[in-house]
């Protein structure tokens, strides 16, 4: 089932999220769900604030990146594979060189930026079986996983921008908030008229 967005300024998107156990009602339906929104809106991850539940799930499928040019062969074939959920994520450690890539969000359409991230992470979390792992990742994929992951802490790409850009981007934020915005996915908006 496809689920609305949240767009930016719903107040879940703002939530630390909760942890879940293996029990958490309908949780593969709920991953199906997730990735059957992300699919159908062209997204590389989201995360459950996303679709307005305050909880630490996300998923990601890197598959997409593969075929960008700015990406070697052998990460390419890194991110063909790449589809994993994670629940109660944890990242332990950040290493490595700080790089830019430009970023945007489901959750806020039309915008996109640079963004400063580790390159490295180790990441502590469940998969979609409820298996304990504790993983690596680099490049690409340790980004979508970094992007995602501030998700759950209520943390948006917007945050990590200079306050010139958040000044710049204004604008378009306060028309995501009152829905004067035509992604063409479903979207649920804090603001708009008549909701």
């Amino acid at each position: 089932m496809i689920l609305p967005i949240y767009g930016y300024g719903e107040p879940v998107l703002r939530k630390v999220s909760e942890e879940i156990t293996k029990d958490y009602p309908n949780l593969k339906e709920t991953i199906a769900d997730m990735f059957e929104t992300m699919y159908q809106a062209y997204g590389l991850g989201l995360a459950a604030p996303q679709v307005g539940m305050p909880i630490r799930l996300f998923v990601i499928d890197t598959e997409p990146l593969a075929d960008s040019d700015e990406v070697s062969k052998e990460e390419a074939e890194e991110l063909k594979t790449f589809k994993q959920a994670f629940i109660n994520a944890k990242i332990v450690k950040e290493e490595g060189d700080v790089w830019g890539f430009n970023e945007g969000c489901l959750s806020i359409p039309d915008v996109r930026e640079d963004v400063f991230r580790h390159e490295t992470i180790t990441i502590e979390y469940y998969d979609e079986d409820f298996i304990k792992k504790t993983e690596v990742f680099s490049g690409l994929r340790a980004r979508v996983i970094q992007h995602e992951y501030d998700h759950i802490e209520g943390i948006l790409f917007t945050d990590h921008l200079s306050m010139l850009k958040k000044k710049i981007i204004g604008k378009k934020l306060m028309n995501i908030m009152e829905g004067k915005t035509k992604p063409d996915y479903r979207m649920k908006f804090v603001n708009k008229k008549g909701r």
